[in-house]
Parts: structure tokens; C-alpha cells; sequence
């Protein structure tokens, strides 16, 4: 039964992988995971996929913050603060 099989450039792992995304080992507190256990069951969803949009929204808001002032921004600020003494 051997010499009918050819497993020689066979790999090992998932048959088909999963586009965009990449299998890590990471190491996090445990209160953190119970913390996105707890969301995920009331959510109905994967503690990993909450872990996923909470690192997409950070990565989101340090993007933000590294943006220049603008003009229109700056203008908007000014008109906000005034409004509201």
C-alpha cells in the first residue's frame, strides 16, 4: 500500500488557508481573556474575533491621532470651544 502513495511533498497544517488572516501564539492576562470570553458569549461571538476588532479599533484611533491639524479641524475646535464658554 506504500508505493501508491507519494506524501513526499506533502505539508503539514490546514489544507486550506484562511485569506488575510495568520496563526500567532500570543500571550495575554488571564482576566483579559476571561474579560473577552465574557463579551463574546453575551455577543454571541468568537473571543478572538472581539480581541481582532479591539486591536482593529486601537490600531484605528492611534492612526487617528497621528493625523495633521487641518485647518478646518483646527477652525472646528476653535468654533466648539467658543460655543461651549
Amino acid at each position: 500500500m506504500r508505493d501508491e502513495y507519494d506524501f513526499s511533498k506533502g505539508k503539514r497544517g490546514a489544507v486550506i488557508a484562511s485569506p488575510g488572516k495568520t496563526r500567532i501564539t500570543i500571550m495575554l492576562d488571564d482576566d483579559v481573556i476571561e474579560a473577552f470570553r465574557a463579551k463574546a458569549e453575551d455577543a454571541g461571538a468568537g473571543y478572538q474575533t472581539l480581541i481582532n476588532a479591539a486591536l482593529r479599533e486601537a490600531l484605528a484611533t492611534a492612526n487617528d491621532k497621528e493625523k495633521p491639524l487641518t485647518v478646518a479641524a483646527l477652525r472646528r475646535v476653535l468654533r466648539e470651544e467658543l460655543n461651549a464658554a
